[in-house]
């Protein structure tokens, strides 16, 4: 995401980069190229003006003009400028000291609303909270069902009455029920529609009337850019939601939705979803989000990653192993497995500092090639997995056979695992390799 307005600024930048001293005139120019990126990205027009004015006063002044490391100061102020243009600080949600805490969704037919309920569902439960659903969406087929099965997948029970009942009364009596339930969140879904009309907007402030929801979270496609801040204007001005929750961000290269919400409409993007899978879900962190535009890498959302899917015991035992300079198969299986819950390796290395977006472009990173090495992995004999040296020539064909692939897939695994058990061994023995990204090669 962001990869199109990311690779635009950098341009921008380049051309400050390594001068010692910036003129009024490199100034300007860096300026409009930021312009043209931002209109570019689809941002709104108006909050492109007033953002650029704020980064040509500032680095206009002594903080840039006489600084030693202009161009880094240059880049801090455009950082701390998006930071603050999407709302400086991630915004949580309100909790209801008298539960349930009713979250009432809503949003255009399309905008993955119904989804984000059930995200929005499996998010909470990893916080430690007990939520239920409620199948306000009377109108689109199948829409009660793909909430009930989104329920079903979760253990999170859902509540409906059907196709023909009034949108007002089931909500009004989902609250009840979740009361009853001793459920401490209630997520009322609510019809959506292609277009804004008028019985739509009745009906959602009948319902926000009726059940006075705690927090109403407004459903945007990131990938319709400006028209999903049009959406969110005449939402504003009839429901008065109180956030926005981004979806298909992984599909938005631009960013002109994300960039400009908050600053046309004055509610923050609370919650952004990137991947079709109910865990790709998360708070939306605008410093993070910024940083990454600018290509420093997200670390933090990284080690918050690696926090919730890595496992404590697994992690202590392959650190004595280090210690004692062993490594095997099985543990190289071990690490792949890991790192893969947290999300695609492409994602992964969007997060690290210094990788920039245009360098990832160029990058394949195959994720089903890591399928191919688990059963390669899984093709050998224990002794093997333990002791790779031992695999001669007939191993070999064994395994390829085993697993499906041929002998120069064995072969390239076989070298890359050897450079990954020299770089854990010198892990192991307090000495950091220089390049330790030389382990990834391209697994075919």
């Amino acid at each position: 995401m962001f990869d199109s307005l990311s690779d635009k600024l950098q341009i921008a930048f380049d051309g400050l980069k390594g001068q010692g001293k910036l003129t009024e005139k490199d100034v300007e120019r860096a300026a409009r190229e930021i312009r043209l990126a931002l209109l570019e990205a689809d941002v709104n027009f108006k909050v492109v003006k007033e953002f650029v004015e704020k980064v040509k006063t500032r680095a206009l002044g002594s903080e840039v003009l006489e600084s030693l490391t202009p161009a880094q100061q240059f880049i801090k102020i455009v950082n701390e400028e998006l930071t603050s243009l999407m709302g400086s600080a991630s915004t949580k949600l309100t909790f209801s000291p008298r539960p349930p805490t009713v979250i009432m969704m809503v949003g255009l037919q399309g905008s993955g609303k119904t989804t984000a309920c059930g995200k929005l569902a499996n998010f909470l439960i990893a916080q430690g909270k007990s939520p239920a659903m409620v199948a306000g969406d009377v109108y689109r087929p199948a829409a009660i069902d793909q909430l009930k099965t989104l329920g079903a997948q979760l253990g999170v029970p859902v509540y409906d009455e059907g196709d023909k009942a009034d949108p007002v009364d089931i909500a009004k009596h989902g609250v009840a029920w979740a009361q009853e339930k001793g459920r401490d969140v209630l997520i009322v879904d609510t019809a959506g529609r292609l277009h804004i009309d008028e019985k739509l907007m009745e009906e959602l402030v009948r319902i926000r009337n009726t059940v006075k929801p705690h927090n109403v979270l407004l459903v945007l496609d990131a990938m319709t850019g400006q028209d999903a801040v049009n959406v969110a204007l005449q939402f504003q001005e009839r429901v008065q939601f109180d956030g926005v929750i981004l979806t298909k961000m992984d599909g938005d290269a631009r960013g002109g939705a994300a960039l400009s919400v908050r600053a046309v409409t004055g509610k923050p993007v609370k919650f952004a979803s990137a991947g079709e899978k109910l865990d790709n879900f998360e708070y939306f962190h605008p410093d993070r989000v910024a940083s990454r535009i600018l290509g420093m890498g997200d670390v933090l959302s990284l080690i918050e990653k690696a926090e919730q899917t890595i496992d404590e015991k697994k992690a202590r035992e392959l650190e004595q192993r280090l210690r004692k300079a062993t490594f095997t198969f099985d543990d190289f299986l071990d690490q792949i497995q890991q790192v893969r819950k947290m999300g695609s390796i492409s994602s992964l290395l969007g997060m690290i500092p210094g990788i920039p977006s245009h360098k990832l472009k160029g990058l394949q990173v195959d994720d089903k090639a890591f399928d191919r090495i688990q059963a390669v992995i899984s093709s050998m004999t224990a002794e093997e997995r333990s002791h790779p040296d031992i695999i001669n020539g007939s191993r070999r064909r064994r395994i390829a056979a085993g697993s499906g692939t041929d002998i120069h897939t064995i072969n390239q695994l076989l070298t890359q695992f050897k450079q990954v058990q020299k770089m854990m061994k010198q892990l192991g023995s307090g000495r950091v390799p220089k390049n330790p990204f030389q382990m990834f090669g391209n697994p075919s």
